[in-house]
């Protein structure tokens, strides 16, 4: 994920209750509006933000279009691809399957794929907190092929099974985007179910995400699907690059809404969800990498922060939660600029309601 297209969406774990775009500006909502107009106006921010403290609603808005040459407007509701952040969806569906003792953290992916380098020493957990030395798929020379075609897990698979791995499982040294692919195999050949099918049972049916989804290339095109667009020129923007979203499965792959992230995050603290040991392993701050989540003791907040977010064709996602104040925010994009993550992260000094207690 190159430097210049940071993005970060910041997510609620909490109940909320979100506005509408209609509702007159508090005093916070104005100071949000005014920084993040700008970017609004030059085209290098188009999707929704919300914010949240303590299970109230700070702000909630959309802007842009969900699609610039249709001339439709994005809405609290609109469907986005969130590109990185679905691994936390692929995790949670390996959770549930151990959850469900149909899976085990410690179980070696030779018991799926026999012939895969260092396959007796990589566990799920090892996949789960992208530390299997495997080769990375994105990293091959044919990877922008492949995104032209539509992949099932099994063929993303095999297009690095016979590859040496890069380093010894068990230390993190890059986004292994492989790992997720794996994965979503794993998830399919333990449940006997398309990846898609089985994330919807596992996770999206539970936790009552009706919005949210894993594209298999078989979408059809509508108003609640925000088209993904690049930038053009200083203040332009066009329809991006098409691809194959199967090409991605496990790691790239899903779709949402805001309301939706927020049911995800809340699920996570939820027991009757996921029980409390596989809940810690998620959140523990010893790794700095695991589950679908960046984690850091955060020097900007003073306090732990849990993050996650992602960048493909089009689209933009970010996530950001501050446990300790219950303060999340959420932003996703259908432009692939450099600005999403950068709003997130500047938006809560903004509103004397976000305080953050050092």
């Amino acid at each position: 994920m190159p430097n210049s297209f940071r993005r970060t969406v910041v997510a609620s774990l909490i109940c909320l209750a979100v506005p509408t775009d209609a509702q007159p500006a508090s005093a916070p909502a104005k100071s949000i509006e005014a920084y993040v107009k700008p970017y609004v106006d030059t085209r290098n921010f188009s999707g929704v933000i919300t914010v949240a403290k303590a299970n109230r609603a700070i702000f909630a808005k959309s802007y842009g279009s969900s699609d610039f040459v249709g001339g439709v407007p994005n809405r609290l509701d609109t469907r986005f691809h969130i590109a990185s952040m679905s691994m936390q969806f692929t995790a949670a569906a390996a959770l549930r399957l151990v959850q469900a003792g149909k899976l085990s953290l410690d179980e070696p992916v030779s018991s799926f794929v026999p012939d895969l380098p260092n396959g007796g020493k990589i566990t799920i957990r090892h996949l789960l907190t992208q530390t299997s030395g495997i080769r990375d798929i994105n990293g091959l020379p044919q990877y922008d092929d492949l995104l032209k075609s539509h992949q099932t897990p099994l063929a993303l698979v095999d297009k690095i099974r016979g590859l040496p791995a890069e380093h010894e499982p068990g230390t993190f040294g890059r986004e292994e985007h492989s790992a997720y692919n794996l994965l979503a195999l794993i998830i399919e050949r333990r449940t006997g179910l398309p990846f898609a099918t089985a994330v919807k049972h596992l996770v999206f049916g539970p936790l009552q995400m009706a919005d949210s989804g894993i594209d298999d290339d078989d979408l059809r095109a509508g108003p609640e699907f925000a088209v993904g667009h690049a930038p053009r020129g200083t203040q332009e923007v066009e329809p991006a690059e098409r691809i194959h979203w199967s090409a991605k499965a496990g790691n790239a792959s899903a779709y949402t809404t805001a309301g939706d992230e927020l049911r995800f995050v809340r699920g996570m603290f939820d027991p009757r969800f996921l029980r409390a040991d596989l809940r810690d392993a998620v959140f523990d701050l010893s790794s700095r990498v695991g589950y679908g989540w960046f984690k850091s003791n955060s020097t900007r907040f003073g306090q732990p922060v849990y993050s996650m977010n992602g960048r493909a064709p089009g689209f933009a996602s970010a996530l950001i939660y501050v446990p300790r104040e219950q303060l999340a925010v959420v932003a996703f994009s259908n432009i692939y600029a450099s600005f999403t993550s950068d709003i997130a992260g500047d938006v809560p000094p903004l509103c004397s309601a976000c305080r953050i207690n050092r």
